[in-house]
């Protein structure tokens, strides 16, 4: 009796540091898709443009991706209980700065801040699992509900935001996470005790900002060519500027002692190419949901609440691709696996450029399209995943774990980017006012075509780029990798 006592108090922690991780976890993902919904009634409320609108999603898009390594470092020479504390306190108070913002500055502002505690937050609940979880049985166990947390996470984020939205308003999808931030800071004081850790190497601060800021100035040149044309004398100093920020970065990583990226690393041929194809999934990944989430509210005029419903079957496509991809990965290979994925999600993309002003039935028109493209953007994911790791050293795979997942992350905020302006240059060519369903459509439908295109070109370069046999293929990733790469996983497809 006392041996099995002392079993279940110790026990307790450890279900304690589980529900902690996994709430945690939920809360990041979910704001990955809880805004979506709420963008058309932060736009009446704050009077934001198209441009502002969109970047409510890129701030956080952004600095989540762009810190996201140097998150993951910040748990290796801090220790994971102080960064979790810290990302969850920075992450807790720019939710609450976002629901009292009082114009459309503050709100991107607070985005930002937002994917910056994100960014420190995520990694270190991995950090967490994998040190209070020491035998493989109980870990793998503890990983896979993380996984199933974090897929829940984003599907109800679709859900969420449009029933808080319909109810409470814009502001409560971001006031949602404070009282859960709270009672979470609360139960870390009793369940998680700082543990001595040995110096690491220095943080490559100055590696993980220039290269946040280069990518922040790309997408701003980009955003802002709909009013300043891509010719004007601010877009080429601007698109200078970030070539600029991004040769420092590199000057930098070959000269700090320990670089966010080692050049090494940079020059293997294949990892390369695998970040190339996750910053164009990326791209892919991006357009289906926020442009749905327009065109449900915009252009069919359904409430908040309706159109999360809408769009909830599709929030499970990733799950179903995943799935799939899981059975049929290892007799399809690698890169044929990444090809199937992409024309799966041409297919999807395609068939929702043939939305309409009204009368179709959304099943047909939205919702089914809108699975498919998802399915296909986690079909892509796993064997994306497998050719990261299978192409570094057993050491370097969870680097290569946080490259292809801030590749991705920065390749949505660039190609929401390239679509918005895409689309507001075809609407404005409508006939009549540029912001009528009409208008709307011809804009939307651009969108979904163009960003088939990139699809299609992602399949062809995962042929071109990828070799026939990864040099570790089939070799098992570390549970902490898989870990780390399910949070990415999903939303890879409807975000």
């Amino acid at each position: 009796m006392n041996v099995r006592a002392i079993s279940e108090q110790r026990a307790q922690p450890s279900m304690a540091v589980l529900w902690l991780a996994c709430t945690a976890s939920f809360m990041v993902v979910l704001d990955t898709t809880i805004v979506n919904i709420a963008l058309p009634a932060m736009r009446r409320s704050l009077h934001l443009s198209p441009t502002g609108q969109q970047w409510v999603v890129n701030a956080y898009i952004l600095t989540f991706g762009g810190f996201l390594l140097l998150g993951g470092r910040a748990g290796d020479v801090y220790g994971r209980q102080r960064t979790f504390v810290i990302g969850l306190t920075i992450f807790t108070l720019a939710s609450l700065a976002g629901g009292l913002a009082p114009s459309g500055v503050a709100l991107v502002c607070a985005r930002s801040l937002q994917g910056f505690g994100g960014a420190i937050l995520s990694p270190s609940t991995l950090g967490l699992l994998s040190t209070t979880y020491e035998e493989p049985r109980l870990r793998n166990r503890a990983f896979a509900t993380w996984n199933a947390v974090a897929a829940a996470g984003a599907a109800a984020g679709i859900v969420l935001g449009g029933l808080l939205t319909g109810a409470f308003g814009w502001r409560s999808v971001l006031f949602v996470n404070v009282p859960v931030g709270i009672c979470l800071l609360a139960a870390t004081r009793r369940h998680l005790h700082r543990r001595a850790r040995a110096p690491g190497p220095p943080l490559d601060y100055a590696g993980a900002v220039t290269v946040t800021a280069a990518c922040s100035v790309l997408v701003y040149a980009v955003v802002t060519t709909t009013t300043n044309g891509w010719t004007s004398t601010i877009t080429v100093v601007m698109l200078a500027a970030s070539v600029a920020l991004f040769a420092l970065f590199i000057t930098i990583e070959a000269r700090v002692p320990s670089p966010l990226v080692p050049l090494a690393f940079l020059r293997n041929r294949t990892a390369s190419g695998v970040n190339a194809l996750a910053l164009l999934l990326g791209i892919v990944g991006i357009t289906a949901n926020y442009f749905a989430s327009l065109y449900l509210q915009q252009v069919r005029d359904l409430a908040p609440g309706q159109a999360g419903l809408t769009l909830m079957p599709a929030a499970f496509g990733a799950v179903i691709g995943a799935l799939i991809m899981g059975r049929i990965g290892r007799r399809i290979g690698t890169r044929y696996g990444i090809a199937v994925g992409a024309l799966v999600a041409a297919a999807g993309l395609v068939a929702l450029s043939r939305n309409s002003v009204g009368g179709s039935p959304l099943l047909l028109v939205l919702t089914l399209p809108a699975l498919v493209t998802s399915a296909g953007g986690a079909f892509m994911y796993v064997p994306l995943t497998m050719a990261a790791t299978a192409s570094v050293e057993v050491g370097e795979t969870g680097l290569a774990a946080g490259m292809i997942s801030s590749s991705r992350q920065i390749g949505s905020a660039i190609g929401l980017a390239v679509f918005v302006t895409a689309a507001a240059t075809a609407s404005a060519a409508v006939g009549g006012l540029h912001d009528s369903p009409r208008a709307l459509v011809r804009g939307y439908d651009l969108a979904f075509l163009l960003d088939a295109g990139v699809a299609v070109a992602l399949a062809l370069l995962a042929l071109v780029l990828l070799p026939r046999r990864l040099g570790r293929e089939g070799a098992s990733i570390p549970s902490t990798t898989q870990a780390l790469l399910a949070t990415d996983a999903s939303s890879t497809g409807l975000r």
